[in-house]
């Protein structure tokens, strides 16, 4: 891992930007250490600069954890192949004119979800070894079928925060029955991109014992602020 800036932020926390190979991330650190750490992924395809997840990661920080996120295999400005690109632009397509979009989704996703997996963990192995990160870890993102993956082959994981997953590869909702983590599941009530009966199907599938819905008027984009200090305490639960 090979850090290429650093700054430290107006409050106390130290954001780095790194190198891993070819995987470009960013790393957030509270003062006090060693911290536990929290996976923080994007939606398929946003950078890791995408301004709400940054604010979510910053104000993690501040509350005592160390926060990662990375632009995975065809996220972010990392190269995407010309199938993917017509992938993007034919399930936009598809879900503006109201079209159906399972079998786009499946073919331009599912990949996606297989080729994150081994960064993912190639990029916690390689933060484990900082002397600054300590303890359990976390998942929390809006990618919720990359979460679901991760949780079901990656031990280390002990906690997971999901938003939305209305539109999750038929391989995770599967999965989902073998996710037996704590979870908090948002649900935005009015979530354009993201059909309400499939994600609480996805949240009735998973197969954890502690399990939390919190679900809020408003679409994608609008989830309250409180959700993030919520999560907070749920991250606080497990990992401290």
């Amino acid at each position: 891992m090979h850090f290429t800036s650093e700054q430290r932020l107006d409050d106390g926390v130290l954001e780095r930007e790194f190198t891993l190979g070819e995987i470009p991330g960013t790393l957030w650190t509270p003062g006090s250490a060693p911290a536990p750490l929290v996976l923080m992924a994007h939606n398929n395809g946003l950078p890791k600069a995408e301004p709400r997840l940054v604010a979510r990661a910053r104000y993690t920080a501040a509350r005592g954890y160390a926060v990662a996120t990375i632009d995975a295999a065809g996220c972010g400005d990392r190269p995407r192949s010309a199938a993917d690109e017509q992938a993007r632009a034919d399930l936009r397509r598809a879900m503006q004119a109201g079209e159906p979009v399972d079998e786009i989704f499946e073919t331009f996703i599912a990949p996606l979800v297989e080729n994150a997996v081994p960064e993912w963990q190639t990029t916690l192995d390689a933060l484990l070894e900082l002397p600054e990160i300590g303890g359990p870890v976390g998942y929390s993102g809006g990618w919720t079928a990359l979460g679901i993956r991760l949780a079901v082959v990656e031990p280390r994981i002990a906690a997971a925060g999901f938003f939305a997953g209305g539109y999750v590869p038929r391989a995770q909702r599967e999965e989902a029955r073998q996710v037996t983590i704590p979870l908090l599941f948002l649900l935005q009530w009015d979530d354009e991109g993201n059909p309400r009966k499939r994600a609480l199907d996805l949240f009735d599938a998973f197969g954890s014992k502690e399990k939390t819905l919190h679900a809020n008027l408003g679409g994608h984009t609008g989830t309250p602020w409180f959700e993030l200090e919520d999560g907070c305490r749920f991250l606080d639960r497990h990992l401290k």
